[in-house]
């Protein structure tokens, strides 16, 4: 007869904690429980151009990540943030091309639905603004911040109060 070992049932529910809180992880990272991790490094253009709109610099922003997009067309985010730059510049028309973009290649982009919507309401479209508000309602089962975020810049709107 064995021996109860409280120990090792210990042992074997940590064990067990652990492998079913990195299996997200993994994936989340883009790679599988049977493959090794290895992380792609950093666009120095995309790092550069989320700096330069960190600090509003919407004029160094754009051509970084036009050179990052040059480079890797599926690159969903840098379409998004170039639109963002693109659209804080006043350049409406290429930013819209530009949320477009990421959206062909990501149709499930949030942010990008949610700098659609602003850039259809700074062009006062607010029935396509509303239409990206349904698309994130959609896409945002429990809420999330892009929905959250746009939804208030249209009752702002609404409201007709400048965003």
């Amino acid at each position: 007869m064995t021996a109860f070992r409280p120990g090792f049932l210990l042992l074997s529910a940590a064990f067990l904690g652990l492998a079913v809180l990195s299996a997200p992880l993994a994936q989340a990272a883009g790679g599988s429980s049977d493959s090794p991790q290895v992380m792609a490094p950093a666009d120095p253009d995309f790092t550069a151009g989320k700096a330069a709109i960190d600090r509003k610099d919407w004029a160094t922003a754009v051509p970084l990540f036009q050179k990052v997009v040059a480079r890797d067309d599926k690159n969903a985010d840098a379409y998004n943030w170039l639109g963002y730059a693109l659209r804080n510049q006043g350049d409406y028309p290429n930013a819209l091309i530009a949320y477009g973009r990421a959206l062909a290649v990501n149709p499930k982009h949030r942010g990008a639905h949610e700098y659609l919507g602003e850039a259809y309401l700074k062009m006062n479209n607010l029935p396509m603004a509303e239409q990206q508000l349904g698309k994130l309602d959609s896409l945002c089962t429990f809420g999330c911040p892009e929905y959250t975020e746009l939804k208030d810049k249209i009752a702002a709107f609404k409201a007709g109060k400048p965003s």
